[in-house]
């Protein structure tokens, strides 16, 4: 028998208690807009959420992409009724070649006639008669095959079409955040991390045309839409630097440009966030990492924002981010080689302990620094992916 139910089980939005309706909400959205079917397809079933379709490689793809999802499986449904739960589970699972085997039953539905053990031992039982080749093994089976006793019918699946997900909470869950995108390993990840907490994400590059040019273009763009699939969609906007960037290398000097640069790069990212009803920017700050990521330094760059500065990544090791950019696809392309261009002409050893009140005076000499900033926004491309 072929799996035409796929049961799909959260975890963290099980405590969110009163509001939990609206996680679940949520997270129906998504999974209705990533598998591209109707929302009335896919049912809240009593702490789980269910579609009444066959799986396949695709939708295992998608749905391993959706932020929210603890564990999903394809699977079939039984009636309530431990007759019909054991000849289901014979037709299941007949057509899997298996010598051991363990039936794990679960009951959400306490009312339910028969106890877990029980369930196990009598679908045990059936399995051994009509497989008597077969045998019981706890540690490690052939197959183990999941029996949930929910409030209206039973669901069967086994250890083979059970996935992990991504876990955390639903896309939109937790409103809408800027993202900094300079197309290194460390951005698209925090990027992902944000999305895995509940926000859509906006992507912003700061691009500098004279200096990047069209290959670091198109690289952003492959790596927004690699990172797309995990929110369905994606809006990105580049932001033409040159001029301004021009501007502060005439007025300010070149031990403390990247600051600025970067000061200005977050003014462009709030601008945008006031556009977008954002609530927060996300960055791939990382402590220690390069000159600009000295606390002294995030200190100077993050007083440039009106909105709360998030960086997921501010305590992790280089490793660890480079194990999660290959596990969500962006390591390969974020490899490619491509300037950047808070690099271009600051000084050889920049300022790693910037002092604020030094990097504001500095950033005066930069009389018309609103409509610089105005300028490079409205001069956006922005791309929909």
């Amino acid at each position: 028998m072929k799996p035409n139910t796929i049961i799909i089980h959260y975890s963290e939005i099980a405590t969110k208690g009163l509001n939990r309706r609206f996680f679940e909400d949520t997270l129906i959205k998504n999974i209705a807009a990533a598998l591209g079917i109707k929302k009335s397809i896919v049912k809240r079933k009593y702490g789980k959420i269910v579609v009444e379709t066959e799986g396949n490689e695709d939708i295992r793809y998608r749905l391993q992409k959706i932020p929210g999802i603890a564990y999903f499986a394809f699977g079939v449904k039984a009636k309530l009724d431990i007759e019909d739960i054991v000849k289901e589970s014979l037709n299941y699972i007949g057509g899997t070649a298996f010598r051991t085997f363990r039936v794990s039953a679960k009951r959400s539905n306490k009312n339910f006639g028969h106890t877990s053990d029980e369930i196990n031992n009598i679908v045990g039982k059936a399995v051994l008669e009509k497989f008597p080749d077969s045998k019981v093994k706890l540690n490690a089976p052939d197959i183990e095959l999941f029996i949930e006793i929910s409030e209206k019918e039973a669901y069967l699946y086994t250890n083979n079409e059970k996935f992990r997900g991504i876990g955390g909470l639903p896309v939109g869950s937790s409103g809408r955040v800027i993202a900094s995108l300079s197309g290194g390993i460390d951005s698209p990840v925090a990027s992902f991390m944000a999305m895995k907490r509940g926000c859509k994400v906006v992507f912003v590059h700061i691009h500098n045309s004279s200096v990047q040019g069209e290959i670091v273009k198109d690289k952003i763009k492959k790596l927004v839409d690699i990172l797309r699939y995990y929110q369905n969609e994606a809006k990105l906007y580049i932001i033409p630097f040159e001029k301004l960037q021009m501007d502060i290398i005439m007025r300010v000097p070149a031990k403390i440009r990247m600051i600025i640069y970067r000061r200005f790069m977050m003014k462009i990212m709030n601008r945008i966030a006031l556009n977008e009803k954002a609530k927060a920017v996300v960055t791939g700050d990382n402590i220690g990492q390069v000159a600009s990521q000295t606390l002294e330094n995030i200190n100077c760059i993050h007083k440039a924002s009106l909105l709360p500065v998030l960086p997921p990544l501010i305590g992790m090791n280089k490793e660890e981010i480079i194990e999660i950019a290959r596990k969500i696809g962006t390591y390969e392309t974020s490899i490619i080689k491509g300037e950047d261009c808070c690099s271009f002409m600051i000084a050889e050893n920049p300022e790693t302990q910037g002092k604020l009140e030094n990097i504001e005076e500095a950033e005066k000499k930069i009389t018309d620094a609103e409509e610089l900033v105005d300028e490079s926004v409205k001069g956006a491309e922005i791309v929909r992916l």
